[in-house]
């Protein structure tokens, strides 16, 4: 099993460096002990202007066997002689894979302790490996796989089909192909965390069981690079063994990496839906009390408890899990109104409100969305798909998606859903996810709840001036809600209503309030940059009557 990497050199940026790039000298042989065999460094040619450093892997495959007890690539237990006469001595695979990460850990990681800066310098590269199995399985095998692997990262790929015996020609070819890589510029880093992919990718399967710590590998060695590649379900697919839900995990969060780029913001900032210590004290559905808020209740807990009898204090937390169940019996009651079949749920977050469509079998279709994988697991849990029929999980979808973008899945739906979501997008954003729903997605109807700041004085463990959950970007009260709803309405040719939800004060008005759209005539001709000119009159909304932001 054979790979050598080649580059190009001046008397002032001399080829050799690729030895201080690889950490293994050029005058050197050096021999490397791996689980499977031996590895051997050396240099062919080591000059100036041209230099090769080639990778010999010595695989024992009767060690492997003991080892494997004859599983994973080439074992079949149909015949046991395969287990011994098989192509792993010298079709490069997982084994070669495994094999660079462990001779060239340093070089992966681009880390050159001799040289710096050395390492982050693109310069010309070319690998080549003289017989790699390209396996299809329906999946257009052979050079073409590899171009489809390899021409999207940069690369100039020439891959040459083996004919299985040059002189039976009408035997036609076999499963390997010969291939070289050439790059004009790129650095040595980046191309051997690609090799170490997609080397098991076009193989198809890999020596060893594939666990769940395989798609943390997966997204470490292909960040930078595998999030944007038109062949990420494939190469995903087949560097995890074709397992389904390790597939599904890394799919995922590929999704949640772009989306986070996308928005130019850190995955835990969008990934943020599940709150894992104080979702007993939700407020908002699957929406946490801000930190504060428990500290300030936890401080008074001594005294409170002392004082206030038993059933009080569970009267008040009643009050909390009604709120809740009075905000989606309000939105049912909306659905039901408008007569909606198909519905989607937009910002889903862990599926309160989707149980609840589901128990109604007038609600024939209903698609999940969230932008936070961790919020689309918990979804799936609760709803224990898993074990639903299959004409019950024939209504129900969860995919991840972000709201901010406009998005054909959307499109076709009686009606969508906003409950508690827009007070978690940030102004600036907020025009895009009036666009992308009403604009582009136009359900018959929308149904849209969020907060109203007013009565937040009237939650004794909120403290004065905080927003109901750390993530607000901001929250409204009546006014400034409706003066939303209603431009957003004209804008985009609906018409909306407005209907208080909860306990209804006379003087600071109910905890929720909810806005139903229903189309009406079509707007005039708008686009997303259009829409981001209202950014200003959003802005100027949040304001307090006493002038503060409350944000």
């Amino acid at each position: 099993m054979f790979i050598s990497i080649s580059t190009t050199g001046t008397a002032e940026s001399p080829a050799t460096d690729l030895g201080f790039l690889l950490h293994k000298h050029p005058d050197k042989v050096q021999r490397f002990g791996t689980s499977h065999g031996e590895a051997h460094v050396f240099y062919p040619e080591a000059g100036d202007e041209l230099c090769t450093a080639a990778l010999l892997l010595d695989v024992d495959p009767i060690a492997l066997v003991r080892r494997g007890r004859g599983k994973g690539r080439g074992g079949s237990p149909d015949f046991a002689l395969a287990q011994y006469v098989n192509d792993r001595p010298y079709a490069a695979s997982s084994l070669l894979a495994v094999a660079l990460r462990t001779v060239f850990r340093s070089a992966m990681k681009g880390v050159c302790e001799g040289r710096p800066g050395l390492a982050e310098q693109a310069r010309p590269l070319r690998i080549t490996l003289p017989a790699v199995p390209a396996n299809g399985a329906g999946e257009d095998g052979g050079a073409a796989m590899v171009r489809r692997l390899f021409e999207p990262l940069g690369w100039q790929v020439e891959a040459t089909a083996i004919p299985l015996d040059e002189a039976f020609p009408e035997w036609g070819r076999s499963r390997y192909v010969r291939i070289e890589l050439t790059a004009e510029t790129l650095r040595l880093s980046d191309a051997l965390q690609q090799l170490y992919v997609l080397l098991p990718v076009l193989d198809g399967a890999k020596h060893y069981w594939v666990a769940p710590d395989e798609v943390d590998k997966l997204l470490a060695a292909g960040q930078g690079w595998l999030a944007d590649h038109p062949e990420q379900a494939l190469i995903a697919r087949r560097y995890l063994s074709r397992r389904w839900t390790l597939t599904r995990r890394a799919m995922e969060r590929l999704e949640l990496a772009r989306l986070a780029e996308a928005d130019d913001r850190e995955v835990e900032e969008i990934d943020n839906a599940v709150d894992d210590t104080a979702e007993a004290e939700a407020d908002d559905v699957g929406q946490p009390v801000p930190a504060a808020a428990a500290e300030a209740a936890a401080a008074g807990a001594a005294t409170a408890d002392a004082a206030e009898p038993e059933a009080a204090a569970e009267n008040r937390e009643e009050k909390k899990v009604r709120l809740a169940e009075q905000r989606r019996a309000a939105i049912l009651d909306a659905l039901r109104e408008v007569g909606a079949a198909r519905v989607a749920d937009l910002g889903c977050g862990q599926g309160e409100l989707i149980g609840a469509l589901l128990k109604d079998p007038r609600f024939t279709e209903v698609l999940g969305v969230d932008v936070s994988a961790r919020a689309l697991s918990a979804a799936a849990r609760r709803l224990r798909l898993e074990r639903m029929s299959e004409r019950q999980a024939a209504r129900v979808e969860l995919v991840q998606g972000a709201l901010t973008y406009t998005d054909a899945r959307l499109k076709g739906f009686d009606a969508a859903v906003l409950s508690e979501v827009i007070e978690h997008v940030d102004l600036p954003r907020l025009p895009a996810l009036e666009y992308a729903v009403l604009g582009v997605a136009r359900p018959a109807a929308v149904v849209v709840t969020t907060p109203n700041v007013e009565y937040n004085v009237r939650w004794e463990s909120l403290p004065a001036g905080h927003v109901r959950h750390a993530d607000h970007r901001f929250e409204w009260d009546r006014a400034q809600f409706r003066a939303w709803a209603e431009r957003v309405a004209a804008a985009y040719g609906y018409t909306v209503v407005l209907r208080p939800v909860g306990p209804e004060d006379p003087e600071v008005g109910a905890p929720t309030q909810l806005a139903l759209f229903r189309i009406g005539t079509p707007p005039e001709p708008t686009t997303a940059a259009t829409a981001t000119m209202t950014t200003a009159a959003l802005t100027t909304a949040t304001t307090t009557p006493e002038g503060g932001e409350t944000r």
